[in-house]
C-alpha cells in the first residue's frame, strides 16, 4: 500500500462491521474531523454484505457498501480497526500483514499465543492494541498503576467489572488490564490476573492479592472501577461509560494517532498524553 500524504484525512477501515462496535465506530468515523470510513468488511454471507455502510453506522447513505473479503478492504485504508474474535482477529491481522496495514485491534478474550503473534507482527506493522479504547477508561487504569505504587500492602487491591448479559468473556479485558496495572505499580513481575474465586469458607484475604471479580447483566455498557480498601478509608478509581460512543471515538483517534507511527507495539496510554 502507498505511504498516506499526512495533510489528507486518514482512510479507515472496519472489519467485523456489522457487531455492536464495529457500527459504533463506523459512526465515529463518520463524525470524526481528519477521518475518512474508507472501508467496512463482515464474513462472507452475513447479511449485511451489501449493504450501505454509513446506513448500517445509523447514519445517512455514503456511498460505501459492506464486503466480504476483509484482505481485499485493507488494501485499501490507511489504517484498519478490528473489534471481532480472537481467531478472526488473527485472520484480519494476517492479511494486514500482506497488505502492509497498520491495525488497531479491541478484541478481548486473546490468549497467550494470540498475543505473541500480535506482538510478532508489530515487528513489520504499527499495530495498537488495547481492551478498552475509551480515553476515561486509560486514565483511570494509569492512576491504577500510579496508586498502587504509592499505597502499601495495607490497601488492599479489589478490582471490579460490570459487564452487560451478551458479554461472552470474563473477566474483561479491561478488568484484567486494571489489575495488570495494579501488578505493575507494585512490581509483581509475572502476575497473570485472574477471577478471584470466593465461595464457602476461604479464610481470610491474602495479603497483598490483587481481587478481580464481574458482575453481568441487562445492558451495562462496562462500568469498571478500582477499589484500594484500608483500615478506616478506602479510595476507588471508577469509569462509568453511558453508551459505547466513548469507545468508538477513542478508537477512531486511535487509529488516527496510529497512522503515522512506525512498526512496533502500541497501547492507548501511548495516544493519552499524561504524565504518571
Amino acid at each position: 500500500m502507498e505511504k498516506r500524504d499526512s495533510l489528507h484525512p486518514v482512510r479507515l477501515g472496519v472489519t467485523a462491521c456489522a457487531g455492536r462496535m464495529g457500527r459504533t465506530i463506523m459512526a465515529a468515523a463518520l463524525d470524526a474531523p481528519g477521518c475518512d470510513l474508507a472501508g467496512a468488511s463482515q464474513y462472507p454471507g452475513h447479511p449485511t454484505v451489501g449493504k450501505d455502510a454509513g446506513q448500517l453506522a445509523g447514519a445517512k447513505a455514503v456511498g460505501l457498501s459492506v464486503i466480504d473479503d476483509a484482505a481485499t478492504m485493507l488494501g485499501t485504508v490507511d489504517v484498519a480497526i478490528d473489534f471481532s474474535t480472537p481467531d478472526a482477529t488473527l485472520a484480519h491481522l494476517r492479511a494486514a500483514r500482506d497488505t502492509g496495514t497498520p491495525m488497531v485491534i479491541g478484541t478481548t478474550g486473546l490468549s497467550a499465543a494470540h498475543k505473541e503473534e500480535i506482538a510478532g507482527a508489530a515487528g513489520e506493522l504499527p499495530i495498537l492494541a488495547a481492551p478498552n479504547m475509551s480515553i476515561g477508561a486509560t486514565l483511570v487504569a494509569m492512576m491504577t498503576r500510579r496508586l498502587a505504587g504509592i499505597l502499601d500492602t495495607d490497601y488492599d487491591i479489589e478490582v471490579l467489572g460490570l459487564q452487560h448479559r451478551h458479554k461472552v468473556d470474563a473477566p474483561s479485558g479491561t478488568a484484567r488490564g486494571l489489575a495488570e496495572a495494579a501488578a505493575a505499580g507494585r512490581s509483581l513481575s509475572g502476575y497473570i490476573p485472574a477471577a478471584s474465586p470466593r465461595d464457602g469458607h476461604t479464610g481470610p484475604r491474602r495479603t497483598g492479592a490483587i481481587g478481580l471479580a464481574t458482575a453481568q447483566g441487562g445492558d451495562m455498557p462496562g462500568e469498571h472501577r478500582t477499589i484500594f480498601a484500608g483500615i478506616g478509608e478506602r479510595i476507588e478509581l471508577a469509569h462509568k461509560p453511558a453508551n459505547r460512543r466513548v469507545y468508538g471515538a477513542g478508537a477512531v483517534r486511535a487509529a488516527q494517532w496510529l497512522a503515522t507511527r512506525p512498526p512496533g507495539l502500541y497501547g492507548m496510554t501511548d495516544v493519552v498524553d499524561f504524565a504518571v
